[in-house]
């Protein structure tokens, strides 16, 4: 992208991700529908330990709408609704 001088790095047709050329770890994800969860989350967020961001979210009493669950493009992930109702796409890279 021009503006941002970012590139698409993966591309599934439902989203994508962009990210500067020389550093990945910085990145924006575009969803237009997500097939493979329940609902569209409204924000993504990657952890390194899964199981942590999970038993957090449990803890602080929020809803687990789907997961955690492996998906086929190299990610774990599970989804949660946060306590103003917006649901939040939790992941880490396998």
């Amino acid at each position: 992208m021009r503006v941002t001088g970012m590139e698409v790095i993966m591309n599934h047709g439902w989203i994508a991700t962009l990210a500067p050329p020389s550093d990945h770890s910085v990145q924006v994800s575009l969803i237009t529908k997500d097939p493979t969860g329940p609902v569209n989350p409204a924000a993504s967020i990657e952890v390194e330990d899964l199981d942590a961001a999970l038993a957090g979210a449990r803890a602080a009493g929020l809803e687990i709408l789907y997961g955690p669950a492996e998906e086929e493009w190299g990610v774990r992930r599970f989804f949660y609704r946060d306590h103003d109702g917006n649901v939040v796409n939790v992941l880490a890279h396998l």
